[in-house]
């Protein structure tokens, strides 16, 4: 691929891949660490990615929303929806799934083969991807300063949605089909799983059953489960490699020598970050890749597999001398090939390393409000309500596979730098997670409310299914469902032939049909 120009900078080679990696991924929450923000803030400024041209299609429409929906200001935006009738029939329900923190027309393959259409195929509904404000375009202002987004909340979110079910006229499709007089369910997978969770809790006359795949209910500030769920799921040696180079790499990293510090950046091929957190950061975010497994490959990603675990090998005791003059261990010459390969190589002069991966030493990459800055808008949640500051376990008995140096603290960094105070609006110094885990965070519950994570979702801490949330019955009235082996909202998509899915993925899907068909016997339309 040829190199990608990114404002002053220019970054080449396989950084430039992952940037176009992370510009063009699905709609689903990122790892946070400030480093992996970085590098999608950098990606803001390439060129837009073309839709595949064998994507589905389905016909687009929009709905005005007021820009607030607890203060008057004169202004709407439209909000774009998009909608599928292939197995309507009157009488059947309204289907809604909430595209979250990133464009709908991303989610048309779900519209398409995905749970949407599975849902809606066995109710006869009219399935419906709603696009969230201020992503895709839906997008309400002018630009992403601190001021503008101070509209972009999870309570204007939700009276978005509820303005939606009750109001909207579907263009084509005759009768009034809002809520209460038509059951609507809502299904989100990850930020859009909490939403749908949500929607229930606070608006049970308009949703009638709601199910979260994945949701992260519960927002923390300190989000240390995430990686440790990845050091319990992915492959055993694979980790103890892992563990083995960070170990190593902080040794060095506390040395009062800066002879020393500098050599093992070097070995990395990153001698001059100059931050050492930003240098651990860089180390830590390939591991965030374990979120892109995918039962299905068209989807999924085999990073984490082949170009993380597979050049790691299997552990061992044999060390290197390496050029620097510093003695390592094989799992830190592993690791060092793959951030090399996969980061450092891809940062060319004239840019220097702190401008590719710095933080303090180079915060003008995140001061950029421009409507192109596309990461800013979930940024902007993470730091306000939400949180998921990824850091190490705050036990020491319980292995590490990210540095000690990153801390809150420094993960906290992000929001400090994007996000000066505006005349209007100013970021908390911490996320107001209460304003999220009130609506009742791991205990979150309704009737009609169904629970779905996967067993080895890195976002499992932040669910229902956390090891530190209680256990619960599984029944049709609250379902509360864990897919083996499974990762990210793994029920979300499907293929065209569902009897070619796994096993575990037909399962689920049956399951969440049975329940929703069982849950619709039970409506009743209120009496006019």
């Amino acid at each position: 691929m040829s190199p990608l120009s990114v404002g002053v900078f220019r970054l080449a080679g396989a950084l430039a891949v992952l940037l176009l990696g992370l510009a063009g991924t699905d709609a689903r929450i990122r790892p946070t660490n400030p480093v992996h923000v970085k590098l999608a803030a950098l990606a803001a400024a390439k060129a837009p990615q073309a839709r595949r041209a064998d994507a589905p299609s389905f016909p687009v429409y929009t709905f005005t929303q007021p820009l607030d929906h607890f203060a008057e200001t004169g202004h709407t935006f439209e909000q774009r929806y998009w909608l599928s009738d292939r197995h309507y029939k009157p009488g059947g329900p309204v289907i809604v799934f909430e595209a979250g923190e990133g464009p709908g027309d991303e989610r048309m393959p779900i519209l398409d083969t995905g749970i949407m259409d599975i849902l809606a195929n066995a109710t006869n509904g009219l399935a419906i991807v709603l696009e969230h404000r201020y992503y895709g375009e839906s997008i309400p202002v002018q630009n992403f300063t601190t001021d503008s987004l101070r509209w972009l909340s999870n309570e204007q979110a939700a009276a978005d949605s509820a303005n939606f079910i009750d109001n909207v006229t579907f263009p084509g499709i005759p009768g009034d089909l809002t809520a209460p007089g038509t059951p609507w369910i809502y299904y989100g997978g990850s930020y859009g799983g909490a939403r749908a969770a949500h929607m229930r809790v606070l608006y049970p006359d308009l949703v009638f059953g709601a199910i979260s795949s994945s949701g992260v209910a519960h927002a923390t500030i300190d989000d240390w489960r995430y990686m440790d769920i990845i050091r319990q799921s992915a492959p055993a040696a694979c980790i103890a490699q892992v563990e083995k180079a960070v170990d190593e790499v902080d040794r060095f990293l506390a040395s009062p020598d800066p002879a020393t510090r500098h050599a093992i950046k070097a070995v990395f091929g990153l001698p001059n970050v100059t931050y050492d957190p930003d240098f651990a950061s860089v180390l830590s975010d390939p591991l965030g890749s374990w979120q892109d497994n995918n039962w299905d490959p068209a989807i999924g990603s085999d990073f984490f597999a082949v170009q993380l675990c597979d050049v790691l090998g299997t552990p061992d005791d044999s060390t290197v001398h390496t050029a620097q003059g510093i003695t390592v261990s094989n799992a830190t010459l592993n690791y060092a090939k793959v951030i090399m390969k996969h980061y450092a190589a891809g940062c060319r002069p004239p840019a220097t390393q702190d401008e590719c991966f710095g933080t303090i030493t180079a915060p003008e990459s995140f001061a950029a409000t421009d409507i192109s800055q596309t990461w800013r808008a979930w940024q902007y949640q993470v730091c306000t309500q939400w949180g998921f500051f990824m850091t190490p376990p705050p036990d020491p008995a319980i292995p590490r596979i990210i540095s000690k140096l990153i801390t809150v603290d420094y993960v906290a960094l992000t929001c400090k730098l994007a996000y000066a105070p505006g005349e209007f609006n100013t970021v908390p110094e911490r996320p107001d997670v209460a304003s999220v885990n009130k609506l009742g965070g791991y205990n979150i519950a309704s009737d009609r409310l169904a629970i779905i994570d996967g067993q080895d979702d890195p976002w499992r801490g932040d669910t229902p299914h956390s090891p530190a949330a209680h256990p619960r019955a599984d029944t049709t009235l609250r379902p509360f469902k864990l897919i083996p082996n499974a990762v990210h909202h793994y029920d979300e998509n499907g293929l065209a032939d569902h009897s070619q899915e796994p096993p575990e993925i037909q399962t689920i899907h049956q399951q969440e049909v049975a329940f929703v068909q069982a849950w619709l016997k039970d409506f009743k339309a209120p009496k006019a």
